[in-house]
Protein backbone atom coordinates (compact mmCIF):
# COMPACT_ATOMS: atom_id res chain seq x y z
CA UNK A 1 0.00 0.00 0.00
CA UNK A 2 1.71 2.98 -0.78
CA UNK A 3 1.41 5.98 1.21
CA UNK A 4 0.89 9.85 0.15
CA UNK A 5 3.12 12.58 1.11
CA UNK A 6 1.08 15.95 1.34
CA UNK A 7 3.04 19.02 1.51
CA UNK A 8 2.07 22.52 2.90
CA UNK A 9 1.47 24.76 0.72
CA UNK A 10 4.13 27.99 1.96
CA UNK A 11 1.80 30.52 1.35
CA UNK A 12 -0.26 28.89 3.93
CA UNK A 13 2.52 28.43 6.40
CA UNK A 14 3.38 32.08 6.49
CA UNK A 15 0.24 33.51 6.58
CA UNK A 16 -0.13 31.46 9.69
CA UNK A 17 3.59 33.14 11.11
CA UNK A 18 2.14 36.50 10.76
CA UNK A 19 0.11 38.28 13.61
CA UNK A 20 -1.69 41.05 13.65
CA UNK A 21 0.13 44.04 14.41
CA UNK A 22 -1.75 47.04 16.39
CA UNK A 23 -1.32 50.56 15.67
CA UNK A 24 -0.31 52.24 18.95
CA UNK A 25 -0.99 56.22 19.83
CA UNK A 26 2.21 58.60 19.28
CA UNK A 27 2.07 58.82 23.23
CA UNK A 28 2.68 54.73 23.67
CA UNK A 29 5.10 54.79 20.97
CA UNK A 30 7.22 57.46 22.63
CA UNK A 31 9.88 55.29 24.48
CA UNK A 32 11.18 57.97 26.34
CA UNK A 33 8.47 58.23 28.85
CA UNK A 34 7.16 55.87 31.13
CA UNK A 35 3.64 54.57 30.38
CA UNK A 36 0.55 56.35 31.62
CA UNK A 37 -0.47 53.53 33.62
CA UNK A 38 3.25 52.96 35.45
CA UNK A 39 3.43 56.38 36.01
CA UNK A 40 -0.29 56.43 37.99
CA UNK A 41 1.55 52.96 39.55
CA UNK A 42 3.97 54.80 41.34
CA UNK A 43 2.31 57.56 42.26
CA UNK A 44 0.21 55.48 44.06
CA UNK A 45 2.99 53.37 45.95
CA UNK A 46 4.80 56.92 46.88
CA UNK A 47 1.83 57.97 48.50
CA UNK A 48 0.74 55.13 49.81
CA UNK A 49 -1.00 55.67 53.65
CA UNK A 50 -3.97 56.36 55.40
CA UNK A 51 -6.46 58.65 53.41
CA UNK A 52 -8.14 61.68 54.21
CA UNK A 53 -11.57 61.82 53.10
CA UNK A 54 -12.53 65.05 51.63
CA UNK A 55 -15.13 67.68 54.02
CA UNK A 56 -18.53 66.20 53.51
CA UNK A 57 -20.13 69.24 51.60
CA UNK A 58 -24.28 70.19 51.61
CA UNK A 59 -25.69 69.65 48.89
CA UNK A 60 -27.24 73.35 48.09
CA UNK A 61 -30.31 73.80 45.74
CA UNK A 62 -31.61 76.56 43.90
CA UNK A 63 -33.83 78.99 45.29
CA UNK A 64 -33.41 76.83 48.73
CA UNK A 65 -31.38 77.06 51.81
CA UNK A 66 -29.01 74.18 52.84
CA UNK A 67 -30.71 71.13 54.42
CA UNK A 68 -30.37 70.30 57.47
CA UNK A 69 -29.87 67.04 58.95
CA UNK A 70 -33.02 65.72 61.16
CA UNK A 71 -30.84 64.16 64.07
CA UNK A 72 -28.53 66.34 66.42
CA UNK A 73 -27.64 69.75 65.77
CA UNK A 74 -24.83 69.61 63.48
CA UNK A 75 -21.30 70.89 65.06
CA UNK A 76 -18.72 73.54 63.90
CA UNK A 77 -16.13 71.83 61.65
CA UNK A 78 -18.07 68.29 61.40
CA UNK A 79 -18.72 65.77 63.86
CA UNK A 80 -17.09 66.30 67.22
CA UNK A 81 -14.74 62.98 68.23
CA UNK A 82 -16.04 60.93 70.34
CA UNK A 83 -15.00 61.42 73.73
CA UNK A 84 -14.68 57.99 75.66
CA UNK A 85 -13.87 59.07 79.84
CA UNK A 86 -15.66 59.07 82.00
CA UNK A 87 -16.54 62.72 82.27
CA UNK A 88 -18.63 62.32 78.90
CA UNK A 89 -20.19 59.71 80.11
CA UNK A 90 -24.18 59.61 81.41
CA UNK A 91 -24.22 61.11 84.74
CA UNK A 92 -27.44 58.90 86.06
CA UNK A 93 -26.52 57.24 89.88
CA UNK A 94 -25.57 53.26 89.44
CA UNK A 95 -26.39 51.07 92.15
CA UNK A 96 -23.33 51.16 93.27
CA UNK A 97 -22.81 54.55 93.85
CA UNK A 98 -26.01 55.02 95.82
CA UNK A 99 -26.06 54.58 99.96
CA UNK A 100 -26.37 50.77 101.31
CA UNK A 101 -29.63 51.29 102.24
CA UNK A 102 -31.06 53.30 98.88
CA UNK A 103 -30.42 49.78 97.34
CA UNK A 104 -32.49 47.77 100.10
CA UNK A 105 -35.22 50.17 100.41
CA UNK A 106 -37.37 49.16 97.30
CA UNK A 107 -36.78 45.84 96.97
CA UNK A 108 -35.72 42.93 99.48
CA UNK A 109 -32.26 41.14 98.43
CA UNK A 110 -32.75 38.01 96.78
CA UNK A 111 -30.99 34.92 98.54
CA UNK A 112 -30.21 32.02 96.90
CA UNK A 113 -30.06 29.07 98.99
CA UNK A 114 -26.30 26.89 98.82
CA UNK A 115 -28.19 23.62 98.88
CA UNK A 116 -31.52 21.97 97.34
CA UNK A 117 -34.26 21.50 99.57
CA UNK A 118 -33.81 17.57 99.97
CA UNK A 119 -30.43 18.74 101.24
CA UNK A 120 -31.51 20.93 103.63
CA UNK A 121 -33.95 18.91 105.35
CA UNK A 122 -30.75 16.47 106.00
CA UNK A 123 -29.12 19.23 107.71
CA UNK A 124 -29.29 19.52 111.66
CA UNK A 125 -31.43 21.85 113.69
CA UNK A 126 -29.11 24.99 114.52
CA UNK A 127 -30.56 23.91 118.81
CA UNK A 128 -28.83 20.77 117.85
CA UNK A 129 -25.48 21.85 116.91
CA UNK A 130 -25.46 24.23 119.68
CA UNK A 131 -26.25 21.58 121.87
CA UNK A 132 -24.06 19.13 120.51
CA UNK A 133 -20.62 22.06 120.86
CA UNK A 134 -21.58 22.18 124.57
CA UNK A 135 -22.65 25.83 123.95
CA UNK A 136 -26.07 25.24 126.10
CA UNK A 137 -29.17 22.71 125.96
CA UNK A 138 -31.33 22.93 123.45
CA UNK A 139 -34.02 24.48 125.61
CA UNK A 140 -31.44 27.50 126.30
CA UNK A 141 -30.85 27.16 122.69
CA UNK A 142 -34.59 27.79 121.70
CA UNK A 143 -34.98 30.85 124.12
CA UNK A 144 -31.52 32.60 122.81
CA UNK A 145 -32.67 31.81 119.27
CA UNK A 146 -35.99 33.28 119.82
CA UNK A 147 -34.31 36.33 122.14
CA UNK A 148 -31.60 37.08 119.01
CA UNK A 149 -28.61 36.04 120.72
CA UNK A 150 -27.36 33.75 117.63
CA UNK A 151 -25.36 34.26 114.98
CA UNK A 152 -24.93 31.93 112.10
CA UNK A 153 -21.95 32.60 109.60
CA UNK A 154 -22.64 36.43 110.58
CA UNK A 155 -26.26 36.24 110.10
CA UNK A 156 -28.66 36.61 113.44
CA UNK A 157 -31.17 33.61 113.12
CA UNK A 158 -34.43 34.14 115.09
CA UNK A 159 -36.48 31.54 113.62
CA UNK A 160 -36.75 28.29 115.59
CA UNK A 161 -36.31 25.27 113.74
CA UNK A 162 -33.73 26.77 111.35
CA UNK A 163 -30.99 23.89 109.88
CA UNK A 164 -27.61 24.88 109.43
CA UNK A 165 -24.66 23.00 107.80
CA UNK A 166 -23.05 20.95 111.14
CA UNK A 167 -19.92 23.29 110.48
CA UNK A 168 -21.03 26.82 110.64
CA UNK A 169 -19.86 29.47 112.32
CA UNK A 170 -21.69 29.97 115.63
CA UNK A 171 -21.27 32.80 117.50
CA UNK A 172 -23.21 33.85 120.74
CA UNK A 173 -24.09 37.25 121.85
CA UNK A 174 -22.66 38.54 125.43
CA UNK A 175 -26.21 38.69 126.82
CA UNK A 176 -26.69 34.67 126.56
CA UNK A 177 -23.55 34.42 128.22
CA UNK A 178 -23.99 36.77 131.43
CA UNK A 179 -27.57 35.52 131.50
CA UNK A 180 -26.03 31.74 131.11
CA UNK A 181 -23.69 33.11 134.09
CA UNK A 182 -26.46 33.58 136.25
CA UNK A 183 -27.49 30.32 136.49
CA UNK A 184 -26.81 27.62 139.36
CA UNK A 185 -26.78 24.33 140.11
CA UNK A 186 -27.98 22.82 143.44
CA UNK A 187 -26.47 19.67 145.14
CA UNK A 188 -29.11 18.58 147.75
CA UNK A 189 -29.58 15.03 149.55
CA UNK A 190 -32.62 13.72 149.27
CA UNK A 191 -34.23 12.41 152.25
CA UNK A 192 -36.61 9.81 151.75
CA UNK A 193 -40.14 10.34 150.79
CA UNK A 194 -39.65 13.06 148.30
CA UNK A 195 -40.19 12.47 144.68
CA UNK A 196 -37.07 13.69 142.07
CA UNK A 197 -39.65 16.01 139.86
CA UNK A 198 -43.43 16.75 139.83
CA UNK A 199 -45.39 16.38 142.59
CA UNK A 200 -47.38 12.97 142.73
CA UNK A 201 -49.84 10.93 144.91
CA UNK A 202 -49.17 13.41 147.81
CA UNK A 203 -45.54 13.36 148.13
CA UNK A 204 -43.64 16.58 147.81
CA UNK A 205 -41.13 17.49 145.33
CA UNK A 206 -37.55 17.79 146.56
CA UNK A 207 -37.35 21.27 145.20
CA UNK A 208 -39.57 22.38 148.09
CA UNK A 209 -36.13 22.07 150.59
CA UNK A 210 -33.97 24.63 148.21
CA UNK A 211 -35.05 27.29 150.95
CA UNK A 212 -32.41 29.76 153.02
CA UNK A 213 -32.85 28.10 156.37
CA UNK A 214 -32.01 24.08 154.36
CA UNK A 215 -28.32 25.58 153.62
CA UNK A 216 -25.69 23.76 154.87
CA UNK A 217 -24.05 26.08 156.98
CA UNK A 218 -20.36 24.86 155.08
CA UNK A 219 -21.30 25.88 152.10
CA UNK A 220 -17.64 27.32 150.38
CA UNK A 221 -19.40 28.18 146.88
CA UNK A 222 -19.37 32.33 148.12
CA UNK A 223 -23.07 32.49 146.03
CA UNK A 224 -25.85 34.19 148.13
CA UNK A 225 -29.30 32.92 148.15
CA UNK A 226 -32.40 34.33 145.53
CA UNK A 227 -35.32 34.09 144.75
CA UNK A 228 -34.44 34.22 141.24
CA UNK A 229 -32.77 30.84 141.60
CA UNK A 230 -36.08 28.98 141.63
CA UNK A 231 -36.97 29.83 138.71
CA UNK A 232 -36.70 27.16 135.92
CA UNK A 233 -34.89 24.74 138.57
CA UNK A 234 -34.96 21.00 137.55
CA UNK A 235 -33.45 17.97 138.29
CA UNK A 236 -30.93 16.31 136.18
CA UNK A 237 -31.42 12.84 136.90
CA UNK A 238 -34.00 10.99 139.08
CA UNK A 239 -33.90 9.26 142.52
CA UNK A 240 -36.98 6.78 143.53
CA UNK A 241 -39.15 8.14 146.34
CA UNK A 242 -37.58 5.22 148.77
CA UNK A 243 -34.59 6.18 147.46
CA UNK A 244 -31.89 9.02 149.23
CA UNK A 245 -28.98 10.36 148.70
CA UNK A 246 -27.14 12.95 145.55
CA UNK A 247 -29.49 14.55 143.62
CA UNK A 248 -28.58 17.75 141.29
CA UNK A 249 -30.86 20.48 140.08
CA UNK A 250 -29.73 22.68 137.81
CA UNK A 251 -30.99 26.10 135.99
CA UNK A 252 -27.58 25.60 133.25
CA UNK A 253 -28.73 23.46 130.43
CA UNK A 254 -25.48 22.39 129.57
CA UNK A 255 -25.17 20.26 132.99
CA UNK A 256 -28.48 18.54 132.73
CA UNK A 257 -27.40 17.42 128.88
CA UNK A 258 -24.10 16.62 130.25
CA UNK A 259 -25.70 14.63 133.25
CA UNK A 260 -28.98 12.96 131.80
CA UNK A 261 -28.40 13.61 127.79
CA UNK A 262 -28.51 10.33 125.39
CA UNK A 263 -24.75 10.66 124.62
CA UNK A 264 -24.27 10.99 128.89
CA UNK A 265 -21.13 9.19 129.71
CA UNK A 266 -20.90 10.21 133.51
CA UNK A 267 -20.68 7.38 136.16
CA UNK A 268 -23.27 7.40 139.22
CA UNK A 269 -22.20 5.54 142.35
CA UNK A 270 -24.61 4.15 144.39
CA UNK A 271 -24.71 1.77 148.18
CA UNK A 272 -27.48 -0.62 147.51
CA UNK A 273 -28.70 -2.77 150.85
CA UNK A 274 -30.01 -6.12 149.66
CA UNK A 275 -32.16 -9.18 150.92
CA UNK A 276 -32.53 -12.82 149.42
CA UNK A 277 -30.49 -15.24 147.93
CA UNK A 278 -27.59 -14.13 145.12
CA UNK A 279 -27.54 -16.88 141.98
CA UNK A 280 -24.68 -18.79 141.14
CA UNK A 281 -23.71 -16.24 138.65
CA UNK A 282 -25.92 -12.86 140.19
CA UNK A 283 -22.52 -10.88 140.16
CA UNK A 284 -21.71 -11.25 137.12
CA UNK A 285 -25.06 -10.65 135.40
CA UNK A 286 -25.11 -8.01 137.67
CA UNK A 287 -22.34 -6.29 135.84
CA UNK A 288 -23.21 -7.30 132.42
CA UNK A 289 -25.55 -9.36 131.13
CA UNK A 290 -29.05 -8.25 131.90
CA UNK A 291 -31.62 -6.79 129.62
CA UNK A 292 -34.88 -4.14 130.62
CA UNK A 293 -37.99 -4.19 128.52
CA UNK A 294 -36.08 -6.01 125.65
CA UNK A 295 -33.15 -3.39 125.88
CA UNK A 296 -29.16 -4.66 126.86
CA UNK A 297 -28.13 -2.53 129.48
CA UNK A 298 -24.70 -1.64 129.24
CA UNK A 299 -21.54 -2.71 131.21
CA UNK A 300 -21.46 -1.87 135.39
CA UNK A 301 -19.34 -2.09 137.87
CA UNK A 302 -21.20 -4.24 140.92
CA UNK A 303 -19.25 -5.56 143.99
CA UNK A 304 -19.99 -6.56 147.58
CA UNK A 305 -19.30 -4.07 150.39
CA UNK A 306 -20.22 -6.01 153.07
CA UNK A 307 -22.18 -8.72 153.88
CA UNK A 308 -25.37 -7.63 153.30
CA UNK A 309 -24.43 -4.10 150.71
CA UNK A 310 -23.35 -3.63 147.03
CA UNK A 311 -21.72 -0.80 145.73
CA UNK A 312 -22.77 0.02 141.94
CA UNK A 313 -21.23 2.01 139.29
CA UNK A 314 -23.91 2.59 136.36
CA UNK A 315 -23.36 5.11 133.33
CA UNK A 316 -27.29 5.03 133.06
CA UNK A 317 -30.17 5.50 134.31
CA UNK A 318 -33.43 3.76 133.77
CA UNK A 319 -36.46 4.12 135.72
CA UNK A 320 -35.93 2.14 138.80
CA UNK A 321 -33.06 0.43 136.97
CA UNK A 322 -30.91 -1.10 140.24
CA UNK A 323 -33.90 -2.60 142.10
CA UNK A 324 -35.05 -4.28 138.59
CA UNK A 325 -31.70 -5.41 138.40
CA UNK A 326 -31.61 -7.20 141.19
CA UNK A 327 -34.74 -8.82 141.45
CA UNK A 328 -33.54 -10.57 138.27
CA UNK A 329 -30.71 -11.83 140.29
CA UNK A 330 -32.77 -13.25 143.49
CA UNK A 331 -32.32 -10.00 145.34
CA UNK A 332 -34.65 -7.27 146.91
CA UNK A 333 -33.08 -4.04 148.00
CA UNK A 334 -34.20 -2.82 151.60
CA UNK A 335 -32.26 0.61 150.78
CA UNK A 336 -30.26 2.83 148.17
CA UNK A 337 -28.22 6.22 148.65
CA UNK A 338 -26.67 7.14 145.78
CA UNK A 339 -23.18 8.74 147.01
CA UNK A 340 -21.25 10.04 143.72
CA UNK A 341 -22.24 11.87 140.15
CA UNK A 342 -19.31 12.24 138.13
CA UNK A 343 -16.42 13.82 140.30
CA UNK A 344 -18.93 15.40 142.57
CA UNK A 345 -19.31 13.41 146.10
CA UNK A 346 -22.53 13.35 148.45
CA UNK A 347 -19.49 13.67 151.79
CA UNK A 348 -20.60 15.38 154.61
CA UNK A 349 -23.91 16.99 153.34
CA UNK A 350 -26.77 16.44 155.63
CA UNK A 351 -29.66 14.90 154.62
CA UNK A 352 -32.59 17.56 153.91
CA UNK A 353 -30.00 19.78 153.27
CA UNK A 354 -28.36 21.62 150.40
CA UNK A 355 -25.08 23.50 148.76
CA UNK A 356 -24.54 25.15 145.50
CA UNK A 357 -21.90 24.18 143.13
CA UNK A 358 -18.88 25.83 143.00
CA UNK A 359 -17.30 28.07 139.94
CA UNK A 360 -14.64 25.37 140.09
CA UNK A 361 -16.11 22.00 140.53
CA UNK A 362 -16.95 20.26 137.83
CA UNK A 363 -18.89 16.96 137.29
Amino acid sequence: MSTLKLNKSPATTDQARQKTVRRLSPELRDRTKPPAKKEVYAEVQQDAGPKEQAPRKDKVFKDKEPRKSAGKPAHAGGRPPVNRSSAGRSEKPRDKDRPYAAKTADRSPVRRPATTEADADLQPRLSKVMADRGLCSRREADDWIVNGWVKVNGEIIETLGTRIDPDAEIIISTYAKEHQAETVTILLHKPVGYVSGQAEDGYEPAVVLFNPDNQWSEDSSGIDFKRGHLRGLAPAGRLDIDSTGLLVLTQDGRVARKLIGDDSNVEKEYLVRVEGQLSNNGLALLNHGLSLDGVQLRPAKVSWQNEDQLRFVLREGRKRQIRRMCELVGLHVVGLKRIRIGSINLGKLPPGQWRYLGAHERF
